[in-house]
């Protein structure tokens, strides 16, 4: 009896344990299900958030590549003053031998025993006055000579340094050039797998997302502030610059470009202001960080207006809460609100 029941038992552990083992087998066999396909909101939201990274990788590379034409500015100007030194250490140099070789064939002669054998005191004094012109213009010229090393080894120094960072500065560009690349394969490679009618829909809600971002925009105090101000009367310099930038509607964006066929966002505001007289920095990052801000109330054609919290986007104000910008690959040079996009701040070049 004790037999048949832990047989029977041992039969249903059996039975249960194989029933485990085929349903474990089934789960772990059964196909992945599939991920709900993304809605074009999140198409958009996630080509937005790619174009972006992409937009302030393209602030790095250029910023890199202004450094790299400083510093080889810089090597230049040190290469100049390298060149211009050693010449002067040359001529230094053979002074301050021919003065060696006098002294040599004087012999060192005391000036009491030379004067007790010249025969002439009066042509003796006049020699030890030119003696005495020689010994400062020898010690004025082994001066000069430790001075002109000196500012040799200290070029020398800096033209090292200014290497070293104009290599740093190369590599910084290098990097910002390709997360520039991937960001922007990445984009195309989402948007290719739209068909044509979903990629009409999706340029219509970027299109119905900035609206609707202009229209909260403009229902500001900000805004409204903006509209009725009196001081918005732009200077000759802002004039200039807007001219300059509308002229550029339509040309394409691309990015590090600064003209004269194509431009990206900070490339078009630089030339702006270039043109209108008034050199700025070439990214938005830098124009933010080093142009004077007035308020977004206060703010006039021919000011910046920076956009995003990491200032990585620019637009010129044209006035009538407009700007003209440079939007993202893809897009050419446009009118657009003000408000379509998060204002970080304005600053005023002049």
């Amino acid at each position: 009896m004790t037999r048949g029941i832990r047989s029977g038992a041992c039969a249903a552990a059996l039975t249960a344990l194989t029933a485990t083992v085929a349903l474990t087998t089934a789960t772990a066999t059964a196909p992945a299900q599939a991920a709900p396909p993304r809605t074009l909101a999140q198409v958009r939201a996630e080509v937005d958030a790619l174009y972006r990274q992409a937009e302030a990788a393209t602030d790095a590379y250029n910023a890199a590549g202004e450094r790299v034409r400083a510093q080889q500015h810089d090597l230049v100007a040190l290469a100049v003053a390298i060149d211009r030194t050693q010449t002067r250490l040359r001529t230094l140099t053979a002074q301050a031998g021919a003065l060696a070789r006098a002294q040599y064939r004087a012999g060192g002669v005391p000036d009491t025993l030379r004067l007790a054998m010249s025969g002439d005191p009066d042509t003796f004094l006049s020699d030890a006055g030119l003696a005495a012109r020689g010994a400062r213009a020898a010690s004025a010229t082994i001066d000069a000579l430790a001075d002109t090393r000196g500012k040799l080894d200290g070029y020398a120094h800096a033209a090292t340094e200014r290497w070293q960072q104009l290599v740093d500065a190369q590599r910084t560009a290098a990097g910002a050039r390709q997360r520039v690349r991937a960001r922007l394969a990445e984009a195309i490679a989402l948007l290719a797998t739209l068909k044509e009618q979903e990629r009409v829909r999706l340029a219509r809600l970027e299109d119905e997302a900035a609206y609707r971002a202009q229209s909260d925009w403009l229902a500001t105090g900000d805004a409204k502030r903006l509209v009725t101000a009196a001081s918005t009367a732009s200077s000759a310099a802002g004039r200039r610059a807007v001219a300059f930038a509308t002229r550029q509607i339509g040309k394409p964006y691309v990015w590090g470009a600064a003209g004269p066929s194509s431009y990206d966002c900070s490339g078009l505001t630089s030339q702006a202001w270039a043109a209108a007289g008034r050199p700025i920095p070439r990214t938005s990052q830098e124009q933010w960080a080093r142009l004077p801000h007035v308020p977004v109330d206060r703010m006039r054609p021919g000011d910046l207006v920076i956009y995003f919290s990491d200032a990585s986007h620019v637009g010129i104000y044209v006035g009538g809460g407009a700007i003209v910008h440079a939007p993202r690959p893809g897009r050419d040079v446009v009118v657009a609100g003000a408000g379509s996009m998060p204002i970080l701040g304005v600053v005023r070049p002049g």
